[in-house]
Formats: C-alpha cells, sequence, structure tokens
C-alpha cells in the first residue's frame, strides 16, 4: 500500500465539500489529471477520491448534465457529454472571426438595410450579379430565406440573422446606422471576389 493509500481522510482545509473541490481541480487542469496526483494535493486517500469520482459521474449521467467524467486507467478528466456537442460545435464556429470580400460587405449592406429582398433586388442596387455572395453569406449564417415575395415566380427573399447582429455587435436592426451609399463595380462580381481569410 502506498503512502497516498494509507493517508487518513481529512476534513478540507479550504472548507466545501470534497466533491466540490475535485470537479474544481478537474475544471481548472481541463485534462486529465491523475488520481493519486489529485488525493496528494487534496490530502485524502487516493479511495476517497475514486468514490467521490463514481458519485459525481452517476449524478452526472442521472441528471444527463453537460459534462461527464472520463476515467483513463489511473487519469480522469472531465468532458462535454457527446449528446450535448452539436450545440457546442454550433456556437464556437467563429463566423465572428471570418473576414468578408469587398462584394459580399456591399451584398450584406443592402439586405440589412432593404430587407426583406429578393437577389434581383439586391443585383439592382449594387449592379453586378450577387449569386456567389449570397451563398457565402448564407453559409456563414449572416443571412437566411425569410420567405417569398408574391411577385411572378414568387422570388426568394433575404433577411439578416441573429449572428449578423452578433457579428456586428448591434442588439437590434434600429441600430444600423444611416443607409451608406453602395458603391457599384464596374467590373462582374466573380472579377472583385478573393479568397477569404479567416486569420
Amino acid at each position: 500500500m502506498t503512502e497516498i493509500e494509507s493517508m487518513e481522510e481529512v476534513q478540507p482545509e479550504s472548507g466545501g465539500t470534497l466533491a466540490g473541490r475535485i470537479e474544481a481541480i478537474l475544471f481548472v487542469a481541463g485534462e486529465a489529471v491523475r488520481i493519486e496526483e489529485m488525493a496528494k494535493a487534496l490530502n485524502v486517500s487516493v479511495r476517497a477520491v475514486e468514490n467521490e469520482i463514481a458519485k459525481l459521474r452517476d449524478e452526472y449521467d442521472f441528471h444527463q448534465r453537460g459534462f461527464t467524467l472520463k476515467r483513463f486507467g489511473h487519469q480522469v478528466q472531465l468532458a462535454t457529454r457527446a449528446l450535448y456537442a452539436a450545440d457546442v460545435v454550433h456556437l464556437l464556429q467563429p463566423v465572428q472571426k471570418q473576414s468578408l470580400t469587398q462584394a459580399a460587405m456591399e451584398t450584406l449592406a443592402v439586405v440589412a438595410y432593404k430587407q426583406p429582398v429578393t437577389r434581383a433586388e439586391v443585383e439592382q442596387v449594387r449592379g453586378v450579379k450577387c449569386d456567389y455572395s449570397i451563398q457565402s453569406l448564407m453559409k456563414k449564417e449572416l443571412i437566411m430565406e425569410v420567405g417569398r415575395k408574391e411577385a411572378l415566380g414568387r422570388p426568394i427573399l433575404y433577411g439578416t440573422t441573429e449572428n449578423f447582429l452578433s457579428h456586428f455587435g448591434l442588439t437590434s436592426l434600429e441600430d444600423l446606422p444611416p443607409m451608406p451609399e453602395v458603391p457599384t463595380a464596374e467590373k462582374p462580381e466573380e472579377d472583385l471576389d478573393v479568397p477569404e481569410l479567416i486569420p
């Protein structure tokens, strides 16, 4: 029996519960921690740590908490529950860090100020085709389809998304500054677009 395993269990010196202290260590560590090292740091036995880890894991599973405990041999780690992985990925995709081309910015400005607006109406303002920019903005979830116009062919209407507000730090569309002058391009949009860079 090792020195750590034979150590008497003591009351936490910093107060709180043993379970809470274990959670705090795992949360801050962000990676797998050896149970023996945790027991030494908490001044309790390895068995006490293992018992609390088992209780925590059962509690997390029973309540389907957003995280779970993963055991790797003598190591344990807090991990995101697979059930909620899609939500985490959706939130953390850094659309706000993606740069926009000049053509995409102009297209986005027209949609923001004229919404709901059709692709043809955007092209009428800009003076060039906007297919690529609209697809790019939709892929970045800055604009979306908001309906169909009651006109010949029932063209798609576009509007901005909540991601658009977040991207530009706006609380609502009322926070938009006065409509700027939208410059028209002399060349087709394909010549204006450049590869988008992600810092």
